[in-house]
């Protein structure tokens, strides 16, 4: 089988992050809006590439007031940067199932590389009978690399909020006829 197209399907899909806070807790967040497109032979991930685009303006971490700091230009500025994309560049196997899917993040302006561990969760036919095919990914960045590295020191010592990001990505996307 050759490479076919597929979109994601962003009702079954998610875009999520987490950071530390305090020193002492993770806080978690998502992205509502995105969208991303795969060109894959499902017989062969390794022919994977993607093309994705996420609204920064979409984040939400529970907490407007927070959010709104998030949008602000103090981190994703997103007036003047508002998406973040990923292009990949290579798909290579890591295990059964498992990949290592590297790309070029654009975040904040700043364009780095980066690597996603993949997992084929599977195939599947939908009760209309459309392919789908299912995907787990985390990666983690260091924001201050990006660009975004506002931050308060604590009295007791250490940072507001932490330098790493961890990422995860649920991904379902069907296939274009």
């Amino acid at each position: 089988m050759s490479n076919v197209k597929w979109e994601v399907d962003p009702d079954h899909s998610s875009v999520e992050f987490s950071v530390t806070h305090l020193m002492i807790n993770k806080i978690k967040g998502v992205f509502e809006h995105f969208e991303a497109f795969l060109s894959l032979d499902p017989n062969d991930v390794t022919t994977m590439s993607i093309q994705a685009s996420i609204d920064a303006n979409s984040i939400k971490t529970r907490q407007r007031q927070r959010d709104e700091h998030l949008r602000s230009d103090d981190f994703f500025h997103v007036a003047k940067y508002p998406a973040i994309t990923f292009q990949s560049t290579n798909c290579v196997p890591a295990g059964e199932r498992q990949y290592e899917l590297a790309g070029n993040l654009t975040l904040h302006g700043v364009t780095k590389p980066i690597i996603f561990h993949t997992v084929l969760v599977g195939l599947n036919k939908d009760p209309r009978g459309r392919e789908r095919v299912g995907f787990h990914s985390t990666a983690s960045i260091e924001r201050n690399e990006f660009g975004l590295s506002f931050n308060s020191p604590l009295e007791t010592g250490g940072i507001v909020v932490g330098n790493e990001v961890s990422i995860e990505l649920n991904i379902e996307a069907i296939k274009i006829d």
